[in-house]
């Protein structure tokens, strides 16, 4: 009798391993941790926790949002690389970790297609060109002859050497033809907040970290650098209107999974953060935030991510883009 249900048990337990469904049907059985690159604070950490709240509800399960900060989010997708691929550890996926990073640091831990499972696109949003509100040069044309005036001093913070910020920067000097000093913190949330206090000049930040301080006003919007206006900003001219016709960068967010995902799980995963990015309040915070165009299916996410790996490569390259900053 003890034979034959130790049988059974083996059975049961094969037909489960060996199904992707059951194992989908029986996932989440417990917390989830979503983690994050970025300090508290940053854009990458607020979309994180909009969507973490609304999948703890979907899931009936908590999702904790994690934040191992550092070398420009690479830290925290070298640890979800190694973490077991039971759908219990997730990455809030940059263009940070996945494509800028892999063009300027050949000796990654990680590769960001091989050791990751794209899940869901989360929504692309431009950079801000943004200002404390004590600086003088408010116009992109200001900040030019600033920097030609000054050449080499002339602040601009980064969320870290080789993150979206510093890429737009050094498009921005090898566009305009001018040089000025790169300026690297852990994130946007200190960033943020030397700018705001005056520590540095400008910064080519996130829309979604920046859009809380200049929405208080203590913060200035110049530019923005997708070729559209996005919603939440209709009165703030694209790098593109204010004389660089081929300026443009975008940050882009998404969830990914370590290599091993099961594509069923990965799927589940999909489809419920395709129902949160489709509620209201989430839509309108997203927009609020300048995220759009998010969405679609696990395949869409891994289409962009390859053409993004192969785009900053080539920028890197033409630009003499270096992660030392």
């Amino acid at each position: 009798m003890q034979r034959r249900l130790l049988l059974q048990a083996g059975t049961a337990a094969a037909v489960l391993a060996a199904t992707p469904a059951l194992r989908a049907q029986a996932w989440p059985s417990g917390p989830i941790r979503i983690v994050v690159g970025f300090p508290p604070g940053g854009g990458a950490d607020a979309l994180a926790r909009v969507v973490g709240q609304k999948l703890g509800e979907i899931w009936k399960q908590p999702v904790v949002i994690e934040n191992k900060a550092g070398a420009s989010g690479t830290l925290a997708a070298e640890y979800v690389a190694q973490q077991a691929s039971d759908g219990t550890t997730l990455l809030l996926t940059t263009i940070n970790s996945h494509a800028l990073a892999p063009a300027v640091l050949p000796k990654l831990r990680y590769h960001p297609e091989r050791d990751f499972v794209p899940v869901a696109l989360l929504g692309l949003t431009p950079n801000l060109l943004i200002a404390g509100t004590q600086q003088r040069a408010k116009t992109v044309k200001d900040i030019v002859e600033l920097c030609k005036a000054q050449p080499g001093r002339v602040t601009f913070g980064s969320a870290g050497p080789g993150t979206a910020q510093h890429f737009a920067l050094e498009l921005f000097k090898l566009r305009a033809k001018v040089d000025a000093l790169h300026v690297p913190y852990k994130g946007s949330g200190p960033l943020l907040t030397d700018l705001i206090g005056g520590q540095i000049n400008y910064s080519f930040e996130t829309m979604t970290a920046a859009t809380p301080h200049v929405k208080s006003g203590r913060a200035i919007a110049i530019a923005q650098t997708r070729a559209k206006r996005v919603k939440a900003y209709p009165d703030v001219p694209t790098m593109q209107e204010q004389g660089f016709a081929d300026f443009e960068t975008f940050n882009w967010y998404g969830i990914s999974g370590p290599g091993k995902l099961p594509a069923a799980i990965a799927q589940k995963m999909n489809q419920d953060i395709q129902t949160v990015l489709a509620m209201p309040d989430v839509r309108e915070r997203f927009d609020g935030f300048g995220v759009e165009d998010g969405g679609g299916s696990t395949q869409r996410f891994a289409e962009l991510m390859r053409s993004e790996i192969a785009k900053w490569a080539k920028v890197a390259k033409e630009a003499n883009v270096r992660a030392d900053g």
